[in-house]
């Protein structure tokens, strides 16, 4: 009997995926829950398990192909008790030659010693980690394998990546292949006699990783379909900071992690959304529809180690405390920054914050995630002089921790005013509420 394997729903925003690599090659055999194939989709890059055991006996849709999520991707063969048959590969269907693997990742028969079969897997590499590995150097025989029989991911090298500390480097053998046509190449060559042209700047072409090509179309459409404009205020968080110093040895040995800033502005921020409304809203101009959110779900911009940005959702977040903010703001982040996020983490966030002031920002005008009607920026809090009334009346000099809160909004949906009245209920949150309050 035969298994057909569908492309699987990864989400319930997800109608589509695009088959990145095949991980098991025609009359390969294939356990259940084993590493079948990579997918990938607008939101995010995933690993699909295989549903049942048996030989993969067709590939239906070759790698690099989008299909619409139900259509029917590949064949599984088994014979009537459940084991599987060998496959016939003239009747395999397409298969896109990019993802044939090395000689040393062919299929063991089940009479190899368990650990050769654990080193067959092992070498089943997908393109993504063995590009990966080539930009950063990495000799792969060094890395640990989470995936099924020891095989090397994506996040496993990434993991190693992070705890050495690497900086992306190239030898000859393992620099990219530029990407140019061969008589392009052929045409910017110059002669060997020839001299360098003058003000060459030189260096190397490389591939664009598809995370970067995602955010630049991305970008490029929510920058052409808003009406993008800025607007900021300068924010005293020493109301914030003395608390903040006051509870975050404890709070770290509590909970695990730092007490920060963000956990704050968060939660002044979902208060404010609340006072104005038509920020936590969505505009769909040709549609002719605005939608006003009946709850905060909140975009949290997360930086990916310079490798790429994405936007995970805090669902709910008007509904939490502090501390369990700050505790979602956390986890959230280890996730993305682990590769365990799914698409359904990535969307229906209806307000979004992009954090660069751990960076060293001054101020900030980010561009703004569809369909969200704004994002907030937060930048770098520094201590600083500042002029205050006296309780007597008189003025008077005090060092205080400052910041500024940078605001993107879309034009179309609200105006300066809203947009000004809205910044300054976070300011006021910030500044005069009782943070020892809301720690409890």
């Amino acid at each position: 009997m035969s298994v057909t394997v569908a492309m699987p729903q990864l989400g319930e925003t997800v109608t589509e995926g695009t088959i990145l690599t095949w991980i098991k090659q025609i009359g390969e055999y294939v356990d259940e829950d084993d590493i079948l194939v990579e997918i990938s989709t607008d939101k995010v890059d995933t690993e699909i398990p295989s549903p049942a055991s048996g030989i993969l006996s067709e590939i239906l849709v070759a790698a690099g192909t989008t299909v619409d999520v139900g259509t029917d991707i590949c064949v599984l063969t088994q014979d009537d008790s459940g084991d599987a048959v060998a496959a016939d590969e003239s009747e395999s269907g397409p298969i896109d030659s990019e993802d044939t693997v090395a000689a040393d990742a062919s299929t063991t028969s089940s009479s190899e010693p368990t650990g050769a079969a654990d080193n067959v897997r092992r070498g089943v590499l997908s393109p993504v980690v063995r590009k990966l590995a080539g930009e950063h150097g990495i000799d792969l025989a060094m890395v640990p394998g989470t995936g099924g029989g020891g095989r090397i991911t994506r996040a496993d090298v990434e993991k190693f990546v992070a705890d050495r500390g690497s900086v992306p480097q190239e030898t000859p053998a393992q620099a990219p292949v530029p990407a140019v046509s061969a008589p392009a190449a052929a045409a910017a060559a110059p002669a060997p006699t020839s001299s360098p042209a003058v003000g060459a700047a030189g260096g190397d072409v490389r591939e664009i990783p598809r995370l970067r090509s995602l955010i630049a179309e991305n970008m490029s459409n929510a920058r052409r379909v808003a009406a993008h404009v800025w607007t900021s205020v300068e924010v005293d968080y020493e109301r914030v900071e003395s608390v903040r110093t006051a509870h975050k040895v404890a709070f770290k040995e509590s909970e695990g992690f730092s007490l920060t800033y963000l956990p704050f502005i968060a939660r002044a921020t979902i208060e404010a959304l609340a006072t104005y409304p038509v920020v936590n809203s969505r505009f769909d101009l040709e549609a002719g529809t605005h939608t006003f959110n009946k709850h905060v779900n909140l975009g949290l911009a997360i930086d990916l180690n310079q490798g790429g940005l994405i936007v995970a959702n805090i669902a709910g977040a008007d509904s939490m405390t502090m501390k369990a903010i700050a505790r979602s703001i956390s986890s959230t982040a280890a996730a993305a920054r682990s590769n365990e996020l799914v698409p359904d983490d990535l969307a229906g966030y209806t307000f979004s914050i992009t954090n660069p002031g751990p960076f060293g920002s001054y101020m900030s005008a980010p561009i703004i995630p569809p369909p969200n009607a704004a994002i907030l920026s937060t930048d770098t809090i520094k201590k600083r002089p500042v002029a205050i009334e006296m309780p007597d009346g008189s003025d008077g000099i005090v060092i205080h921790h400052i910041g500024y809160l940078g605001l993107s909004w879309d034009h179309r949906v609200f105006d300066g005013s809203t947009a000004v009245l809205f910044l300054n209920r976070i300011r006021h949150n910030l500044e005069t509420w009782d943070w020892e309050q809301e720690l409890r």
